[in-house]
């Protein structure tokens, strides 16, 4: 059997013969399976005949927090002849009460880092009048923001923006241009990812990939990546607009964020990689934006 990539939604497998009966006590059509994972084993039901995508289906409702999507897995059935778990039998379907497994590959998807307009989303995330004057090289990650947002208009890609307690913390700053964006939110939690955020993205139809700049680097930034890639959402961070007030904390952020398989990259790269190709109707305006390179600022070694 063929492992599971379980970030793609259609999954192979399904069909074929099995053995006799369902077990006691289930509800009529349905057979009791047990399923394990890691350390658990959960007790449910699946209707008789059913097949891989719908054991999938359910080791992804029993324990679909606990699953690193970027993995893959192999699915088991417990063999009593045997004694243990072997690889589940091509065209297998449930038809008498089992056991089965999840178990995790230790190879670990190659995340590629392509970019395209059509399925991708601007985060920027707390870019505050409150932090200017504690943000390391705050200027600099402000004009490199504020260069993103106006590719993202010209591209027409969403923007999200959030802004941690405004009540005390004011407002996003002034020389950011805020118009066009798709919408401007009010947190508390660091992380970017709240139910309105997450509510907003499900509108938006194909999106793969989130390209993440703000502050603090080492807190809202890293939260907020960690969990979208948890969702399966591939993250490219820009470093050259994101900054902390302390460069060790940096620093270790974006290598910590960097091994976990999130793109650490910079604003020039992003927009020239989502227009792709001089022919691109947006090539020149992108262009005329990028013609003079970003601030070379202290951040630049504390990378």
């Amino acid at each position: 059997m063929a492992a599971a990539e379980l970030a793609v939604p259609a999954l192979a497998g399904g069909g074929g013969g099995g053995g006799a009966g369902s077990g006691a006590g289930a509800p009529s059509g349905t057979v009791p399976v047990l399923f394990c994972f890691s350390v658990f084993a959960r007790p449910s039901s699946v209707p008789h005949g059913a097949g891989y995508e719908l054991l999938i289906q359910k080791f992804l409702s029993l324990y679909g927090d606990q699953i690193d999507m970027h993995r893959k897995f192999v699915v088991q059935l417990f063999a009593e002849e045997w004694g243990q778990y072997v690889d589940l039998p091509k065209g297998f379907a449930v038809s008498e009460r089992c056991k089965v497994r999840l178990v995790p590959l230790q190879i670990q998807l190659t995340t590629l880092g392509n970019l395209t307009p059509s399925s991708t989303v601007f985060f920027c995330c707390d870019m505050q009048e409150r932090f200017r004057p504690a943000i390391k090289y705050f200027g600099d990650i402000i004009s490199v923001g504020q260069r993103l947002l106006q590719g993202a208009r010209m591209l027409g890609i969403p923007v999200i923006v959030t802004e941690q307690y405004p009540k005390g913390l004011g407002s996003t700053v002034q020389e950011i241009d805020l118009t066009g964006v798709k919408l401007v939110l009010p947190k508390t939690k660091f992380s970017m990812v709240i139910p309105e955020v997450e509510a907003a993205l499900a509108e938006i139809p194909g999106v793969r990939s989130v390209v993440l700049f703000g502050v603090e680097t080492h807190v809202c930034i890293q939260q907020t990546a960690l969990e979208l890639v948890g969702r399966g959402i591939e993250v490219h961070i820009v470093a050259d607009a994101t900054s902390s007030r302390s460069m060790m904390d940096r620093m270790f952020a974006l290598e910590r964020l960097a091994r976990t398989g999130i793109i650490v990259t910079t604003s020039e790269a992003v927009l020239l990689q989502l227009v792709a190709d001089k022919d691109h109707p947006k090539f020149k305006e992108i262009q005329n934006l990028i013609k003079a390179s970003a601030p070379e600022s202290g951040l630049l070694s504390k990378v």
